[in-house]
């Protein structure tokens, strides 16, 4: 799968992006939301979680390229994850910290929100977020989705309060 934007190139992650994957998945600020950096090992585990998700069900998070360098800047993509209850489609975002506010997550995130609908035939998309995850909340936001709810979700030893945001595809 391929998505473009005016900006930017989503496709598929390969090993080859690892090392860019490695810089943000093991940046402290940026993981805050998982409870801190990961070692190589859970880098390497998510890669090989993404680029099964790739086969089953055929989307997961993408690397998110600047159109002009060909840099890995971010992923994003969609994901199947549990929220109040049920199995939904979520659309998540991660960038390297160094690419932070400048319309990249909202960018990519809404090619993924629009893919989901038109081509997927979702009537609706998701996204959890930590409570105190205020950056994300607001990309949230600028996809028009509101809060839906609330739950805890228990990730690496931790209890963890999140908001269920969604966008139906009406709006």
């Amino acid at each position: 799968m391929r998505l473009t934007t005016d900006r930017l190139d989503l496709r598929e992650m390969t090993r080859d992006d690892l090392p860019s994957l490695r810089a943000i998945l093991q940046d402290e600020e940026t993981m805050v939301a998982y409870e801190g950096a990961f070692d190589d090992e859970m880098v390497d585990t998510w890669l090989d979680r993404m680029l099964e998700r790739y086969e089953t069900p055929g989307h997961g998070f993408m690397a998110v390229l600047l159109r002009e360098t060909s840099e890995m800047v971010g992923q994003c993509g969609l994901t199947v994850q549990h929220i109040l209850g049920e199995d939904v489609l979520e659309v998540g975002y991660l960038f390297n910290r160094a690419h932070w506010h400048h319309g990249y997550a909202v960018e990519a995130a809404t090619a993924c929100r629009d893919y989901a609908f038109s081509a997927l035939g979702e009537d609706r998309v998701w996204a959890q977020i930590r409570d105190t995850n205020i950056t994300s909340m607001n990309v949230a936001i600028r996809l028009g989705m509101t809060v839906r709810g609330r739950f805890v979700k228990h990730y690496r030893g931790v209890e963890m309060p999140h908001l269920a945001f969604a966008v139906d595809r009406d709006n």
